[in-house]
C-alpha cells in the first residue's frame, strides 16, 4: 500500500510514542509490530525523531525502512517542537532488499579504529555532530558543550594533508572514510587526529561519518608574523568565548538544566542569535586578511561543480526548512567537471545559497543549476527576492558593503566571495533573470571529462 498523493503525515510524542498518523503510516507500524498509540516501531523513523529533538532542529533525510520482504526508500522530514516530533514523509518507493554493506564500512572497521583511539563521535551527511562519546565532551572542554547539531568546522581548525587540502573533505567528496585528518579544538587549543568509516543508507547514499579521536602533541610554537597576525589573535581571543557564550544561551532556551519563563527563553534565544552573528564576523574577518595577503593563493584540481552545488545545498537544508524555502539542486547524475579548491568552491557556493536562503521571502523558491560554458563551468544560484538593481551590481561586491542598513551580516560575504572565485581563475557576476530575485553565477575554469 503506498499514498496517493502528498506526503504521509505523523506525530510522535516526547516518549517516542506514535500518537497520530495517518494510515498509510499507521498500517507499517503495525507490520512493524507497533500498538495503536504505542512506541514508533520503525526503527529509522524512530531514529531519526530521537536525533531531531536532541538537535532541537528540523531534520529532513532518506531513509531505507523495512517492510516485510521489501524495503521503502522514503524522504522523511522531522520537526521538533515542546510536545514531541512531527513527521512528513513522502517517496515511498518500494524495492528488493538492499544487501549488507561491505565490513570494512560497518563495525569491524570502526572497531580496528577505536582500538588506539581516545574518544569517539558521529556525524550527519552535513558534518553535523549527532554523537559524542564522555571523553569526548571532555576534550571539547570550553567548546560549545557537548556541540550535538554543529558543524565540526565550527568547533575545529580542519589541517590540510599531504595531498592539498583537509582529507575529510576529500573523503566527504567521495564519500569514503578517511584516516588522518589533523584537528585543533578552536576554543582549547588542543589537537587530535581524526579518523572515521563512512555510514552509508541501504541506496549507498552518504549519511555522515562515525569516527575516533587520538591525541596529538601540541603544535610547535611560531614566530608571529605581520601577515595574518592581527586575524590570528583575533580567532583565538573572541572565538572561544562566543562559543561558550552561544553554547550557555542555547543551554537556556532549551530549558536544559529545568524550567524558566517562557521571555526568559527568548531573551536566551536571542543572545545565541546574537552570538552567532559575531561567529560570522570573526569567520568573515579571518577569511578577509587571508585573501588580501599578496601570496594568498588556492588548489587547481579537478571537482565536479555540480556535486559541489548539491553539497552546499544540503548543509543549508535545515536553515531553508526554517524558512519554508524549498532549494532545488542539480539532479544527482549531473555532472559538470571544472579546474578549483573543492574546500573554496564550497565556500563560496555555501555563501551564494545562504544569501539566497537568508534574502528570499518564506515560502519561496531558491534554484541551483550548472552548466558547461564556452570559458568552462558555471553554477547559477536564483532566488525570489527583491533582486540587485543594475546600478547596485558593482557595488554588492565592495568590501562592508550592504544594500540597506537593515540588512544582516557582515557586507563581507560576497567580497570574499570573488576573492576566492578569481584566485582560483573564475569570476562571480550578477545577470538578469526572468522575473524578481538575484541571479548570482559563480565560473570556474574547464576540466577534462
Amino acid at each position: 500500500m503506498s499514498p496517493a498523493e502528498g506526503p504521509v503525515r505523523g506525530r510522535v510524542d516526547r516518549e517516542g510514542r506514535l500518537v497520530v498518523a495517518d494510515p498509510v503510516l499507521a498500517a507499517l507500524h503495525r507490520r512493524a509490530g507497533g500498538e495503536v498509540r504505542g512506541p514508533l516501531a520503525i526503527p529509522q523513523l524512530a531514529q531519526l525523531a530521537r536525533l531531531a529533538r536532541r538537535l532541537a532542529v528540523p531534520v529532513s533525510r532518506a531513509v531505507l525502512a523495512a517492510d516485510g520482504e521489501e524495503d521503502l526508500d522514503l524522504w522523511v522530514r522531522a520537526r521538533p517542537d515542546e510536545d514531541g516530533v512531527t513527521l512528513a514523509i513522502a517517496g515511498w518507493t518500494r524495492r528488493a532488499p538492499s544487501g549488507p554493506l561491505p565490513a570494512e564500512e560497518g563495525a569491524d572497521a570502526f572497531d580496528r579504529l577505536r582500538a588506539e583511539a581516545d574518544w569517539t563521535w558521529e556525524t550527519d551527511g552535513a558534518l553535523r555532530l549527532i554523537a559524542l562519546s564522555e571523553e569526548g565532551v571532555r576534550a571539547m572542554r570550553g567548546a560549545a558543550g557537548p556541540a550535538l547539531g554543529d558543524p565540526l568546522s565550527r568547533l575545529m581548525i580542519l589541517e590540510e594533508g599531504a595531498q592539498g587540502g583537509p582529507p575529510l573533505l576529500d573523503a566527504l567528496a567521495q564519500g569514503r572514510g578517511f584516516e588522518d585528518q589533523r584537528v585543533t579544538v578552536r576554543a582549547s587549543g588542543a589537537r587530535f587526529r581524526l579518523a572515521a568509516v563512512p555510514l552509508h543508507d541501504g541506496l549507498g547514499r552518504l549519511t555522515g561519518f562515525r569516527g575516533t579521536a587520538t591525541a596529538l602533541p601540541a603544535a610547535p610554537a611560531t614566530p608571529v608574523v605581520a601577515d595574518g597576525a592581527f586575524s590570528q589573535r583575533l580567532d583565538t581571543a573572541l572565538r572561544g568565548p562566543l562559543q561558550r557564550i552561544v553554547a550557555a544561551a542555547e543551554s537556556i532556551r532549551l530549558q536544559q538544566d529545568g524550567p524558566l519563563r517562557a521571555d526568559y527563553g527568548g531573551y536566551a534565544g536571542d543572545i545565541a542569535t546574537a552570538g552567532r552573528h559575531l561567529l560570522g564576523l570573526v569567520g568573515d574577518l579571518v577569511d578577509l586578511d587571508a585573501v588580501e595577503r599578496e601570496d594568498f593563493a588556492t588548489e587547481r584540481e579537478p571537482l565536479d561543480l555540480a556535486d559541489c552545488a548539491r553539497r552546499a545545498a544540503g548543509l543549508l537544508a535545515v536553515r531553508a526548512d526554517d524558512r519554508a524555502i524549498q532549494i532545488v539542486r542539480p539532479d544527482p547524475q549531473e555532472r559538470c567537471l571544472a579546474l578549483g579548491d573543492f574546500g573554496r568552491c564550497l565556500q563560496v557556493l555555501v555563501n551564494l545559497i545562504g544569501n539566497a536562503v537568508r534574502f528570499g521571502p518564506e515560502g519561496s523558491t531558491v534554484t541551483v543549476t550548472v552548466e558547461r560554458t564556452e570559458r568552462g563551468a558555471a553554477a547559477i544560484v536564483i532566488d525570489e527576492g527583491r533582486g540587485i538593481a543594475p546600478a547596485d551590481r558593482a557595488r554588492v561586491f565592495e568590501k562592508f558593503e550592504r544594500l540597506g542598513a537593515s540588512e544582516p551580516g557582515s557586507g563581507l560575504g560576497l567580497y570574499i566571495s570573488r576573492r576566492l572565485a578569481r584566485a582560483m581563475g573564475g569570476d562571480i557576476v550578477v545577470e538578469d533573470g526572468i522575473g524578481p530575485g538575484a541571479r548570482l553565477v559563480f565560473t570556474l575554469p574547464p576540466a577534462e571529462a
